[in-house]
């Protein structure tokens, strides 16, 4: 990798302690801490990345916040695998999250919505029609924020730190872990039951998935710049990078009115002969 440094570092962590109220800190597993902690009172930050899977291969950029809830504009397109020919094709889509639910441009994505621009997918709902993995979809989109990716890799309690690398002209500190894919939920779940939570691991061991690596990018100022995380199950490999910046920019989410509005569920009671 470009901007490599220092590599095959033999630092790990699994389970010490220690200080880490300065800047400097030892262990990797208190140097993530400190960016979980620094990384979740900026409260907002731009972000852009790329997710390649069996099902699509997307871009997606904007900006978040998660002060109180997590809302965000992003703009997303599709450029190759399955997600290329469903609607909207490879053309950019706008997305608005709020805490309750998400808004896809229905005309941007081609798809007829009886006259209305927006399409809602309220997080609500969808659990309730996804069983487990909706309810574990809802509790994504609901705290889907940086440093819960610290959290996660902080959970499994065992770290290397990787080395020193360029991330976009930003040095930073490279760590990387794996964590078993019937445990993440566990780990990053805040709002699900514990019969969810045993039905959605029942789930992922059956769909072959047996561990995700994660790999975090930590710059200077204890923020999290980086995210990749990779899956196989028996579907295929799943790969996703996410990239940080601007942290503490203003962002300001309009929830299209309900005027504008169709909801997935009667968009879905239409489409029924």
């Amino acid at each position: 990798m470009a901007g490599l440094t220092a590599c095959g570092s033999d630092t790990s962590d699994e389970g010490k302690s220690g200080d880490n109220g300065g800047q400097s800190v030892g262990s990797p597993l208190a140097a993530l801490k400190l960016a979980s902690q620094r990384t979740d009172q900026q409260h907002s930050a731009k972000v852009d990345g790329t997710v390649k899977s069996p099902m699509a291969n997307s871009d997606m950029s904007g900006a978040m916040d998660w002060a109180d809830g997590m809302r965000a504009n992003m703009t997303m397109k599709s450029k190759g695998g399955a997600g290329a020919s469903a609607a909207g094709g490879n053309k950019p889509v706008n997305v608005r999250y709020t805490p309750d639910a998400m808004f896809m441009n229905a005309a941007e994505m081609g798809i007829p919505a009886q006259g209305k621009q927006w399409i809602k997918y309220d997080f609500d709902t969808l659990a309730k029609q996804g069983g487990p993995s909706g309810a574990y979809l809802k509790d994504q989109m609901q705290n889907n924020n940086p440093s819960r990716s610290v959290e996660l890799l902080l959970s499994t309690g065992k770290v290397k730190k990787v080395g020193t690398e360029d991330v976009r002209g930003v040095e930073a500190t490279h760590y990387t872990g794996v964590v078993k894919v019937s445990e993440m939920a566990r780990m990053q779940s805040k709002g699900m039951s514990k019969s969810d939570l045993d039905a959605l691991e029942k789930q992922l061991k059956q769909s072959g998935s047996e561990s995700e690596t994660v790999d975090l990018w930590i710059d200077d100022k204890n923020l999290l710049v980086k995210k990749r995380e990779q899956a196989k199950s028996k579907m295929g490999v799943t790969d996703s990078t996410v990239f940080y910046s601007d942290y503490g920019t203003k962002v300001t989410v309009e929830e299209p009115p309900a005027s504008e509005t169709m909801d997935f569920q009667g968009l879905q009671q239409g489409s029924q002969p």
